[in-house]
């Protein structure tokens, strides 16, 4: 409405405007009248373009008076057109934006399902697999058992290794010791073979096992052991001569001590020793004597050694030193518990078959054990069998070593 409006002002002020000019021009060309020295035509003329000019400014003063989008569209035209295409670019940049924010949400919601789709297949593969981790989990409990289980045995067969190692320590002890004696024995052998020593030192004169009934005893039976010890100094250091003297020599202190020991209740096993080595022709041997309870030393059955031939060990010399060895602990043991025996009884025959059972086997560990066939006392002979842990027991006939 106020367009229209604008339009009829225009018109109106146009026509009066018009009107003014031509009544203008017709008087002054009337009254020839001059400007600036020109020609009252031309002074006309120009009175009616100022007219024209004065009319178009009058109406375009008034309607950019009148008129706020005539003023902006005329002076802001540009700036509005260059923010116009400001617009339509970053809408067409939004535009472009919001298109990709769809194709990234259509992707999340994609990328959402697969990854419900996972979540899913992931739940499933965890259910399946606590259902295999249960029979596992029971499977690890029994191989923990069974590892702790071994762990005790591994201890334990430790501890075994142990105690046989320090039994081996101790058999090499003896050996050595006994390597020692055997080297002094040689030595003595050797002056036997020259004539010079019949008895040597500790070597047992007379033995006797006793329980006395009467205490009063005790001085008549020293009196005849040393009779029966004096009697055997006489054989060894005098041979061919008869004894009609006292040649043994016990010291007063220990047979006072040996008395008294005797007396005491129980059943005593009475020894007299040899004090020191005594050559051939000596007209004085020294011996000393010895008490001590008499006592089971081994059972029927007792194990006194026991060893292991090894796979690698399959020669004869081999076979021998394993057997060798094993009579030696089975002898130190009970010399070890207190038997004066001085060696061991056993079959030759069943040992020698032994031998060649052992020696003879297919490539294999084989245990060996030393058994006690009888229970023998202090003064008893020991009389024993060889024989594997889990072979054949050999027959047995006992017999000197």
């Amino acid at each position: 409405m106020t367009g229209w409006l604008l339009i009829l002002s225009l018109l109106v002020l146009g026509g009066v405007l018009a009107t003014l000019g031509d009544r203008l021009g017709s008087r002054v060309g009337k009254a020839r009248l001059s400007l600036l020295g020109m020609r009252p035509r031309r002074t006309a003329v120009l009175i009616t373009v100022l007219t024209g000019s004065l009319i178009s400014a009058l109406s375009l003063g008034l309607m950019l008076l009148v008129s706020r989008q005539l003023r902006v569209g005329l002076f802001e035209l540009d700036a509005l057109q260059k923010r116009l295409n400001d617009s339509r670019t970053a809408l067409k940049s939004s535009r472009r934006a919001q298109k990709e924010a769809t194709r990234e949400l259509a992707q999340a919601q994609e990328q959402r399902e697969r990854t419900r789709r996972d979540l899913a297949e992931a739940k499933a593969k965890a259910e399946t697999l606590r259902q295999v981790l249960v029979p596992l989990n029971q499977q690890r409990e029994r191989l923990e058992a069974e590892r702790a289980r071994l762990s005790r045995d591994v201890q334990a067969r430790d501890a075994e290794i142990r105690r046989t190692e320090a039994e081996l320590a101790s058999v090499r002890q003896r050996i050595s010791n006994g390597e020692a004696e055997l080297r002094q024995l040689e030595k003595n052998v050797l002056a036997l073979r020259q004539g010079n020593v019949v008895l040597s030192s500790g070597q047992p004169l007379a033995t006797a096992t006793m329980r006395l009934d009467n205490p009063r005893q005790a001085k008549q039976v020293i009196d005849q052991l040393l009779r029966e010890a004096n009697l055997q100094a006489y054989q060894q250091v005098l041979p061919g001569v008869k004894p009609d003297r006292q040649i043994l020599l016990v010291p007063r202190s220990d047979i006072e001590r040996l008395e008294k020991t005797i007396r005491q209740p129980g059943t005593w096993v009475v020894n007299v020793r040899s004090a020191a080595n005594v050559l051939l022709g000596e007209k004085v041997v020294y011996a000393f004597p010895e008490a001590r309870p008499n006592t089971r030393i081994v059972k029927t059955g007792d194990v006194l050694a026991r060893t292991s031939l090894e796979r690698r060990e399959t020669e004869g010399q081999a076979v021998r030193n394993r057997l060798n060895l094993l009579l030696a602990s089975a002898l130190a043991e009970v010399q070890r518990r207190g038997s004066l025996s001085q060696g061991l009884q056993f079959d030759a025959t069943a040992l020698n078959s032994l031998g060649q059972q052992l020696l003879s086997r297919a490539p294999s560990r084989v245990e060996l054990e030393v058994v006690a066939l009888r229970s023998s006392d202090t003064a008893d002979p020991i009389v024993v069998e060889l024989r594997p842990v889990n072979g054949v027991r050999p027959s047995q006939v006992p017999g000197p070593t």
